[in-house]
C-alpha cells in the first residue's frame, strides 16, 4: 500500500496512491497510517480520490485506522467514488466519519464555501 503524506492548514491529508483496498493491502494500510499519524496533527484527512474498490478487509482496515488514532485525533475522508461512498453508505460507516466532496473541502474552514 502506497500512502503519500503532506501537511496542509496543520491537518496531515494521506492520500492514498493505490486504486484499491482491499484484503491483500489491508494490513499495510493500517501499518502506514499508524506511523503517519502517531506523532502528528489532530486532525487526519484521508483522501481516497484514486481509490475505485473498497473491499470489506479495506472498510476495516480504515476503521482500525481511526481507532488506533485515539481521541486525540480524528480521521476524515475525502474524496470518495460513487462506488466507495456507496459501501459507507451501506454499512453506515458515513455516519461514523466525517466524509468530504474533495480535500479542498475538507481543509476550507466552517462554512466555506468551497467552489468545483
Amino acid at each position: 500500500m502506497q500512502l503519500e503524506s503532506t501537511v496542509q492548514s496543520d491537518v496531515n491529508v494521506i492520500k492514498v496512491a493505490e486504486t484499491r483496498i482491499e484484503a491483500a493491502t489491508a494490513v499495510r494500510i493500517k501499518d502506514e497510517m499508524r506511523a503517519m499519524t502517531e506523532d502528528g496533527q489532530a486532525r487526519v484527512v484521508l483522501d481516497l480520490s484514486n481509490v475505485a474498490f473498497v473491499d470489506s478487509s479495506g472498510l476495516g482496515a480504515i476503521v482500525a485506522s481511526m481507532k488506533q488514532m485515539g481521541d486525540k485525533h480524528r480521521l476524515e475522508l475525502a474524496s470518495l467514488n460513487h462506488d466507495v461512498a456507496k459501501v459507507f453508505r451501506l454499512t453506515r460507516m458515513d455516519s461514523i466519519f466525517d466524509i468530504h466532496a474533495d480535500v479542498a473541502s475538507a481543509l476550507a474552514p466552517p462554512g466555506t464555501r468551497v467552489s468545483a
